[in-house]
């Protein structure tokens, strides 16, 4: 399927977005291995949360789906997942990948942790490595899905400093840590989105936690919670920014997640001279929510602070529109990890602005954005859902029609992505099919 926008002043107004990726997953994977019942209310029934629904069911976790979003989970307790007949898909997620691996590392049984044609060419060592460390027995060709792992084995602590600030890494690591002997302490770099850590305590787990240090006894049990999902602020990055370089408009998102941990998006853009405000602001168990605002805004271009890289990793291909809608020049630098998501997003995103007759000087570690106007074009997603609605955003404000090719993976993280742009007045049409995406 492809997209296009033509275009679009946007209408003033409040929307809503679809729960949080990364919040969805954990509690998912939290709830099946804790003692008695997980409620979980405002899931994201997207594509790679349904992977990791589908995975915990074929280990023998019942879960029963009450609405589109609300979901109860049975749990079975830190050691009652079962074998699972077959290897389990994690399709487009290496969230789900990496977690995954640190959760069946410390089961009786072994299991195979397969994905679709871009998960198989995203690196797995970064996880591997401390796994291993601890005991764990992980196959994986050059480092790459499909990760076989052996099951059996005894798990002790470590201290293991992170080389590249990652969630995901440290969650792998801890989640292997309740089924480690000892302790196991994480050391980071910078600070990254810490959702695993409140739900553990949420649902009884003692940890140890400092600005950059996480410290975890293995052997402790969970016990089922309620949860309930905040709105995802990667999801409402691209309403802010579209509403930001509309010519006149007031947008208002209800309960996001506003965890201190991802709101980097925000302080660039308010950086850039973005009006932005956070009202309303509220605890869903351990997670601020609030309602955010955003009003039309002149943007200029700003060196982005490298220190709050890890705080918005997933906002930057937005970002990039941003800059590219900025007077002056924007300049990018520690964002090496871009080129490992589930597109180069670095090379991406410059291929498809200069596509819109954006000038962008390429580097290894990130780019410099010449902002300007923006003219129409073809870009292509490289099937990366980011990559896609940043340039359906970008299309509300260039000069013609903006058509952004192979954007069947947007289902993965924000259904209901068109109709929400539509409800604010934006001229865009799914094409090749013609579904909602």
């Amino acid at each position: 399927m492809n997209i296009v926008v033509n275009p679009s002043a946007l209408n003033s107004g409040a929307v809503s977005v679809p729960g949080d990726k990364s919040i969805s997953h954990r509690a998912l994977m939290l709830g099946a291995v804790a003692d008695g019942t997980t409620t979980i209310s405002g899931f994201l029934a997207g594509e790679d949360c349904r992977a990791t629904l589908g995975a915990l069911r074929a280990m023998g976790v019942k879960i029963d789906e009450l609405s589109a979003t609300d979901l109860s989970v049975s749990g079975a307790g830190l050691y009652g997942l079962r074998r699972p007949s077959g290897p389990l898909d994690m399709g487009n997620s290496g969230t789900a990948m990496r977690l995954f691996a640190g959760l069946l590392c410390g089961q009786s049984f072994s299991s195979t942790l397969i994905g679709d044609e871009s998960l198989s060419n995203r690196p797995m060592n970064r996880v591997i490595k401390p796994l291993s460390m601890m005991g764990a027995r992980i196959g994986a060709e050059e480092g790459k899905p499909p990760l076989h792992i052996d099951g059996g084995q005894k798990l002790t602590g470590l201290v293991y400093r992170l080389p590249v600030a990652s969630a995901q890494v440290k969650s792998a690591i801890l989640l292997a840590g309740l089924y480690a002997d000892g302790e196991v302490t994480v050391i980071e770099p910078a600070v990254t989105r810490d959702h695993t850590e409140r739900m553990l305590r949420s649902m009884g787990v003692a940890l140890t936690q400092g600005e950059t240090q996480i410290i975890l006894n293995g052997g402790q049990n969970l016990k089922g919670t309620n949860i309930e999902v905040p709105a995802d602020l990667s999801s409402a990055a691209f309403v802010i920014l579209a509403a930001i370089i509309s010519a006149d408009a007031e947008v208002t998102i209800a309960r996001v997640g506003v965890n201190p941990t991802r709101t980097g998006v925000i302080d660039i853009l308010k950086d850039m001279g973005a009006d932005i405000s956070i009202d309303n602001v509220q605890l869903f168990g351990e997670e601020p929510v609030a309602d955010i605002t955003v009003r039309s805004s002149r943007l200029f271009g700003i060196d982005v602070d490298p220190a709050k890289v890890s705080l918005a990793i997933d906002e930057f291909p937005v970002l990039f529109v941003a800059a590219a809608c900025a007077d002056g020049k924007t300049t990018f630098t520690g964002l090496e990890e871009l080129r490992v998501k589930e597109s180069d997003r670095i090379a991406a995103m410059a291929e498809g602005l200069r596509a819109l007759s954006v000038p962008v000087d390429e580097s290894p570690d990130g780019a410099v954005v010449h902002g300007g106007k923006l003219y129409g074009g073809v870009v292509r997603s490289h099937g990366d859902h980011r990559i896609a609605m940043s340039f359906a955003v970008a299309g509300t404000v260039a000069e013609w029609p903006v058509h952004i090719e192979d954007t069947d993976a947007v289902a993965t993280s924000f259904p209901g992505f068109v109709d929400c742009l539509r409800s604010l007045g934006v001229d865009i049409a799914c094409q090749d099919g013609g579904g909602e995406s």
